[in-house]
């Protein structure tokens, strides 16, 4: 579905990373769906919160997707990377022309890290999964951006990174509308840059 954004869960996603992108994005007005790797629509976070996705893997095309989201968590970002199907999609999507990727927490390591998509760029992840980003230049700070990507380094700042996913899709403007809206920041308060590192 044209311009459709996709989060994916895997047994043992962070619950924080994988709701607030959804809910931050449905508020900026974006059309996000949970997506299951797994065989049925239940998939239990990492915390024992299980969430019922939109949709399962195998029944989507993918075709022209926005945004592909990857919350992280453990065993959830191994559980994504283990997931053939979902690193062909990423392959995808990384060389293609309007397609972007998020990722947080131990997912940009776990995840786009082993499979070089980050090499070259500057990005974050969980402390402890820098050696596994090759390539990339790492960044000690909440939130990264860099061409196709948005990265986040854990669940304190899941609310930043969702924002800038929201900022790289709709503009400034929209993200503060949401953030204030959010009651994130005073209103006066020109931008969120003090969040970003």
């Amino acid at each position: 579905m044209k311009n459709e954004s996709y989060v994916f869960l895997a047994e043992g996603f962070e619950e924080v990373e994988a709701l607030t992108a959804v809910d931050v994005m449905r508020r900026a007005g974006m059309s996000v769906k949970t997506v299951s790797i797994t065989s049925s629509l239940q998939v239990a976070g990492s915390h024992g919160i299980t969430v019922t996705s939109d949709l399962l893997f195998d029944n989507v095309t993918f075709s022209d997707a926005a945004w592909l989201i990857l919350p992280g968590g453990l065993p959830g970002a191994t559980n994504l990377y283990e997931f053939e199907p979902l690193r062909n999609l990423l392959e995808t999507q990384a060389k293609s022309k309007r397609g972007r990727i998020a990722a947080i927490c131990a997912s940009p390591g776990v995840v786009l890290g082993q499979m070089g998509l980050l090499e070259g760029r500057e990005a974050t992840c969980y402390p402890g999964f820098e050696h596994l980003m090759k390539g990339a230049i790492y960044d000690d700070t909440r939130v990264v951006s860099d061409d196709k990507y948005v990265l986040g380094n854990g669940p304190s700042s899941a609310l930043f990174w969702a924002l800038k996913i929201v900022a790289e899709s709709l503009g400034q403007e929209k993200m503060e509308e949401v953030a204030n809206a959010m009651l994130l920041y005073p209103k006066d308060m020109d931008s969120l840059a003090n969040f970003f590192g």
